[in-house]
């Protein structure tokens, strides 16, 4: 192996353990002391200082000095602000899922998939009623989610297999899917709706109605759904919200087809 090689090699190994330790301090959602990172971080403490260290030079961490604390620095701000913008539906989608919001009274999801798991991407309440585990940035399982049934049924066979081998199916409640069997046998029938359910599967209490957004070409590029309580609705409620869930989620799919979105 020549030098050039080694030289990359250890460049991206140190960019892959400081993005693990970015991941470690912003999945905490609080200010971190350096002993609360060491506890879950796999690297040695003089490592795991350096790359703190470097990341807060960089301006990706900020460090404050009385409370000893790291929180997520303004320059990681502004490049999840700037891929939020450019990578994510939730801006083309924005006044559509205003406008179903409004018209439906119930919490609104719109979610993409990364590596088989969920990201919430964008979320409105009209209420304050009830509450969803779902929030922007969220990362969710799709095995047991409305949204996330909803893109993996959309997939294209090769990645669909890659996206199945990659859920955990923990079972949540007893709704939820725990073999890859029962949960294709779903995934066949939403293909033929083009609706998935959300039937208490991953939160009790919390039902939801969503449909894949696709692409002109067929392409999955994203989910809505819409959500609430099981004090509100029943999973035959839901189906009141059908012709305008789908009516959202093609239009949004229309205003999404020129762009180019993380497959």
């Amino acid at each position: 192996m020549g030098i050039i090689e080694r030289d990359q090699q250890t460049a991206e190994g140190t960019v892959g353990k400081a993005l693990r330790v970015l991941d470690l301090v912003a999945e905490m959602k609080r200010p971190v002391r350096f002993n609360d990172v060491l506890e879950l971080s796999p690297y040695p403490k003089a490592t795991l200082y350096r790359l703190l260290q470097t990341l807060t030079q960089q301006g990706m961490l900020s460090y404050h000095e009385d409370h000893q604390t790291y929180a997520p620095g303004i320059r990681l701000v502004r490049l999840a602000h700037d891929a939020w913008s450019q990578s994510s539906l939730a801006p083309l989608a924005r006044t559509h899922i205003e406008t179903l919001a409004q018209s439906t009274g119930e919490a609104i999801h719109l979610a993409q998939i990364d590596n088989g798991q969920v990201v919430f991407v964008d979320k409105l309440r009209t209420s304050d009623r009830f509450e969803t585990l779902a929030q922007v940035g969220m990362i969710a399982p799709a095995y047991c989610t409305g949204v996330g049934k909803a893109m993996l049924a959309f997939m294209a066979p090769a990645r669909l297999d890659i996206a199945l081998q990659q859920q955990s199916y923990f079972q949540y409640t007893p709704a939820t899917h725990v073999t890859v069997s029962s949960l294709q046998v779903e995934l066949d029938q939403i293909r033929a709706d083009k609706l998935a359910f959300d039937r208490e599967e991953h939160e009790a209490g919390i039902i939801s109605v969503a449909a894949p957004i696709l692409s002109a070409q067929g392409r999955i590029i994203g989910a809505l759904s819409i959500a609430t309580s099981t004090t509100r609705h029943d999973l035959d409620g839901l189906m009141q919200f059908k012709d305008d869930i789908l009516d959202t989620a093609e239009k949004i799919g229309r205003d999404a087809t020129p762009w180019q979105f993380p497959g």
